[in-house]
C-alpha cells in the first residue's frame, strides 16, 4: 500500500499553504513531451497522489479535464477548498486502486509522490487505465536545495542542508527512491518508450518564513514533529535565527531565491 504520511489536518494545510507547484521548467519538458508523444489531444489527465492540489491546479490550464486524487481525506479537503476552475475536481482514492476504466486516462501524473506508491502495484494499475497513446510523467525534488541572498548563498545553504540532515533518522525507507533520483521509478515503468531527466532546476522567490514552512512539509520533520514536538519546533527556531543573523536582516518576510533541482520520468504507452 501507498504510505499514510500526510493525512493530519494541520500537515494538509501546511501543504496547502507552503508546498510547492511544479517548477515552469518541468511544465514545459512535459507539455514538450505531450506534443512529441501524442497525435490527439489530452481529454483526461489524472494528478495521483495530488495532495492539497499544487500541480493539478498548474495541468488544468493544458487539459480538457484534470482528475486529482490522493489518500488523504485532509489533503483532498484542502484541494477542495483552493480550487476554483470548473474542469479539475479531486477524490479520495489510493494509487494502488485507481478509480478509472481500462484504457480511459490519456495522462497521469505525480508530482512528489510516486516514490511513496507499492510501484508492482502501481504501476499495473497506470498500464491498465492508460490508452494505448496515454503517457505518464513522475517527478520530484531532488535533495539539491539552494538559498541565494546576496553574498551569504553558500551559507544559507549550508544552514538549510544541516537542518535537513538533522532529520535524517527520521527519513522513512522510501524517500532513497528520491535519493537515487528515481531510478527505481524509471526501471519498474513497464513501457519501452521512457527516459529519465534530471537537472531540472526550478527558481521562486520566497520569504524566510516560506522556506521554514516548506521544511515542515518533509515527511520526515513530520515525524520529528510527533516524536518530540519541542525540538522539532526548536529546531526551525534555530534555522530562522541563522538565516536572519547569517542574512543580517531582523525580519523573516525578507526575501531570498529558492533554487530546487527536479527529475522527472516519462513514459509513453505505445500500440
Amino acid at each position: 500500500m501507498a504510505a499514510s504520511l500526510f493525512e493530519g489536518k494541520a500537515h494538509a494545510a501546511s501543504y496547502q499553504r507552503y508546498r510547492l507547484a511544479p517548477p515552469p521548467e518541468l511544465q514545459r519538458l512535459l507539455l514538450a513531451y505531450l506534443r512529441d508523444k501524442r497525435a490527439s489531444p489530452v481529454q483526461l489527465a489524472v494528478d495521483i497522489g495530488c495532495g492539497s492540489g499544487q500541480g493539478t491546479q498548474v495541468l488544468a490550464a493544458h487539459f480538457e479535464k484534470v482528475i486529482g486524487i490522493d489518500i488523504s481525506e485532509a489533503q483532498i479537503e484542502e484541494a477542495k477548498q483552493a480550487n476554483s476552475l470548473l474542469n479539475v475536481s479531486y477524490c479520495v482514492s489510493s494509487a494502488e486502486q485507481l478509480p478509472f476504466e481500462d484504457g480511459s486516462v490519456d495522462l497521469i501524473t505525480a508530482f512528489v509522490a510516486a516514490h511513496w506508491f507499492d510501484l508492482e502495484i502501481f504501476m499495473k494499475e497506470v498500464d491498465r487505465v492508460l490508452r494505448p497513446d496515454g503517457c505518464v510523467a513522475f517527478s520530484t525534488y531532488t535533495s539539491d536545495v539552494r538559498l541565494q541572498y546576496k553574498d551569504c548563498s553558500e551559507k544559507l545553504t549550508e544552514i538549510f542542508s544541516e537542518a535537513v540532515e538533522r532529520l535524517s533518522k527520521y527519513r522513512d525507507e522510501r524517500v532513497h527512491r528520491v535519493l537515487d533520483g528515481y531510478k527505481e521509478i524509471y526501471a519498474s515503468l513497464p513501457f519501452k518508450d521512457k527516459k529519465r531527466v534530471t537537472d531540472i532546476f526550478g527558481k521562486l522567490s520566497v520569504s524566510v518564513a516560506d522556506v521554514i514552512g516548506y521544511f515542515q512539509t518533509f515527511s520526515m520533520y513530520q515525524t520529528f514533529l510527533r516524536s518530540d514536538p519541542e525540538r522539532a519546533k526548536a529546531l526551525l527556531l534555530e534555522m530562522e535565527q541563522r538565516f536572519l543573523e547569517t542574512m543580517g536582516v531582523s525580519s523573516n518576510e525578507t526575501q531570498v531565491e529558492l533554487w530546487i533541482s527536479n527529475v522527472c520520468v516519462l513514459g509513453h504507452k505505445g500500440p
